[in-house]
């Protein structure tokens, strides 16, 4: 994956953005930022959009930027001479495509049929945007044509809120959505940046699900396990259910270790939605990964642990 690609896949939300004048630009992106979401996608609709891309990009060079419907050839030179890292379009222009991508830059062309987004993938764009997706179908569209079309990857904008985002993000090949619940025109115009950072907040939060799994208690062998075991499903009427290296507890909220695992105590599961965004955003948080712990299947991320150990216990994400 394309590494601006890959970017926009752990930020997983993209805001679009039409600004109405410079001066919104910095205060809009830091609210953002300061949110969890460190992107915007700057529609080219407005006279000042180019010089806000360019403006963010000078300032704020860690702000990954996006210029939205571009139209023409023209357009596309002068978002990507501002700092715009990839090239949005509300439909399918070869022309432009085609431009784009030999100038070496990012284009994800607006496609609504399979039609589109198979030129568009032969062309050479590794990403499309699916546009109006709820209009089109939505997620269910692109289940069946995602069936034919297996290695099309989709950023879907249009209809997507803070309701249906984990429907789409949910399935596998739509690596981002795009939307404008988080930074509506209205609080933009009032400028109350304190508010589209909370909800910028909340928009990571719904996306990435964070809730604890289970918790895992060392013991010293397997006759200890068995008493920790026993001792916690008589008192919380729950089942017990012996494993190979383990001792589970209810539906699996407890796994008592049959020997010390990781941790000194134990380790501690949270799930996510998506494993891969989580290690983004919580590193936004000063969270360290041990990297080399990660789970990978079937080319998708399933868990992957701290780096460092909270009061005594290991901590790992899952995949649920």
């Amino acid at each position: 994956m394309n590494p601006i690609v890959e970017k926009v896949y752990q930020i997983g939300i993209i805001p679009v953005i039409a600004f109405n004048s410079v001066d919104e630009a910095l205060p809009l992106c830091k609210a953002l930022a300061e949110g969890g979401l460190p992107a915007a996608e700057v529609t080219f609709r407005t006279a000042c959009a180019e010089e806000c891309i360019r403006k963010i990009h000078e300032e704020m060079p860690e702000m990954l930027l996006g210029a939205g419907t571009v139209l023409t050839c023209e357009q596309a030179d002068r978002a990507m001479a501002a700092g715009a890292s990839f090239i949005v379009a509300p439909g399918f222009d070869p022309e432009v495509c085609k431009h784009v991508i030999d100038k070496g830059g990012i284009m994800m062309p607006g496609t609504a049929s399979a039609g589109e987004m198979q030129q568009a993938m032969n062309m050479g764009c590794e990403a499309l945007k699916f546009f109006p997706a709820e209009a089109n179908g939505g997620v269910g569209m692109l289940k069946n044509i995602g069936a034919a079309l297996k290695g099309a990857r989709w950023m879907c904008t249009g209809g997507v809120n803070a309701k249906n985002v984990n429907d789409y993000l949910g399935y596998d090949q739509i690596f981002a959505v795009g939307g404008t619940w988080m930074c509506k025109s209205d609080v933009i115009k009032a400028g109350d940046w304190a508010k589209i950072t909370a909800q910028s907040k909340e928009a990571v939060d719904t996306m990435l699900g964070l809730r604890l799994h289970h918790i895992g208690i060392n013991t010293g062998n397997e006759e200890e396990a068995m008493k920790v075991a026993t001792l916690l499903g008589g008192l919380l009427n729950m089942k017990v259910a012996p494993g190979n290296s383990s001792i589970f507890v209810g539906n699996k909220e407890f796994e008592i270790m049959k020997k010390p695992g990781r941790g000194t105590n134990g380790h501690i599961a949270i799930a996510c939605n998506n494993v891969d965004r989580a290690i983004y955003h919580l590193s936004q948080r000063g969270v360290k990964f041990d990297l080399d712990s990660k789970n990978v299947k079937n080319g998708k991320t399933i868990a992957c642990y701290f780096a460092d150990e909270i009061a005594g216990f290991a901590m790992h994400l899952v995949q649920a």
